[in-house]
């Protein structure tokens, strides 16, 4: 218990050093928890930071895509207050899918831009406007300058800013290993979705990969996906045991259930 909270001593004191490094000594920045306690107790804060940049990524073929993770970006803003400000370049954004996990289309304001150029132009200027819950914008590069800038825009008005890295070809999402200014980086990855004891689609589950968290800890985490309020589940272990094949389930194999369900 001692080595523990020293451990969170320590930690807590290098946080501090870095605030007071990069200015923020005099404020705090508000939070939006995600509300599973598995990935609150890794940010630092314990939630997602208003007032900051953030990068999203789909993981394999999602990186072209961006479906997933674009639904992850809305249940987040779907939980801020205020209008979301949309940026794409493609029209293929699929508003039914967005209201799914709680951004209605009364509340997104939808721009489209014709390049790279135009869309963090419109980025900025949306995060210093400040009147806007949230600020979302596909983007497939994304160098230290642009991301600063934006970074110091979303800081002076207190809007979250989220960018989606998507790309056009698979080998150009080999930029998301750059370095930006961003407080967080965010792969979200499709797994199979949860099984039903009926025939069915059951709610779809994700991989959540933070891969950079500002004065925090990466960490890999199973979700079930945004629900109708935007809100993330951690993974059920009951998902787990109605998948079991139907020889287990009528005691054909009652040890291996039983290391199932102790794995669960």
């Amino acid at each position: 218990m001692t080595a523990e909270l020293n451990k969170k001593s320590g930690l807590e004191t290098l946080r501090a050093a870095i605030s007071r490094l990069e200015g923020h000594s005099d404020r705090r920045r508000k939070m939006l928890p995600f509300g599973v306690r598995e990935i609150d107790s890794r940010l630092p804060g314990g939630g997602l930071a208003l007032g900051a940049l953030h990068e999203v990524a789909g993981g394999g073929n999602d990186a072209l895509h961006s479906a997933a993770a674009g639904q992850f970006c809305a249940g987040i803003a779907a939980r801020t207050r205020g209008k979301v400000l949309w940026i794409v370049t493609r029209q293929d954004v699929f508003a039914p899918s967005l209201k799914q996990v709680g951004l209605s289309a009364r509340r997104t304001i939808y721009v489209e831009a014709g390049s790279d150029v135009d869309v963090l132009a419109c980025f900025e200027e949306g995060l210093r406007h400040g009147g806007l819950g949230a600020v979302v914008a596909e983007v497939a590069r994304l160098s230290m300058t642009a991301s600063r800038r934006l970074q110091l825009a979303a800081e002076t008005s207190g809007s979250l800013g989220i960018a989606i890295r998507r790309w056009r070809r698979q080998t150009d999402a080999a930029d998301f290993g750059q370095p930006t200014a961003s407080v967080t980086r965010w792969r979200v990855s499709v797994l199979p979705s949860v099984p039903l004891p009926v025939p069915g689609v059951g709610r779809p589950r994700w991989l959540l990969e933070l891969i950079r968290a500002r004065a925090g800890e990466c960490a890999d985490f199973e979700v079930e996906a945004c629900d109708a309020k935007g809100r993330l589940a951690p993974c059920s272990p009951i998902a787990d045991r109605l998948s079991l094949p139907a020889a287990l389930a009528d005691g054909s194999d009652q040890e291996a259930a039983g290391q199932r369900r102790a794995r669960a």
